[in-house]
């Protein structure tokens, strides 16, 4: 089973992901900010993790995403980053800290699962 770690402050997105995948063969786990996803991270060595870029804490979402992907312990985690910031720079800064894939909010559950769909087909 595919481990997916979320990592969004938002309690009503966070609901909204888990009642998608939870009919797929996910097992889910849930951060509130950055330095906590972060750190469960490490410890779970997540398959995906859906990353919203502005939260609070020390480390928004483009942090964590760098330091994911620095990690040679996380080499083999993708990262899907989650905003409602959608100009080509906000995408540009994302692709630039490493993200695999990039969803504008609102997103559609069906863009989520074709996402991870799209990037366990590559891997």
């Amino acid at each position: 089973m595919k481990k997916v770690l979320i990592i969004e402050d938002h309690a009503d997105i966070r609901k909204l992901l888990r009642m998608t995948l939870e009919f797929e063969d996910y097992d889910i786990y849930e951060a509130t900010d950055g330095d906590t996803g972060l750190v469960m991270a490490r410890d779970l060595r997540p398959d995906v993790m859906l990353v919203d870029v502005m939260m609070p804490g020390l480390l928004n979402g483009l942090d964590v995403c760098r330091a994911t992907k620095r990690d040679s312990a996380l080499r083999g985690t993708s990262v899907v980053m989650l905003t409602a910031r959608g100009q080509s720079s906000d995408r540009e800064a994302g692709m630039a800290a490493g993200a695999d894939d990039y969803l504008i909010k609102p997103f559609s559950t069906l863009q989520v699962l074709e996402t991870l769909r799209r990037i366990e087909d590559q891997a």
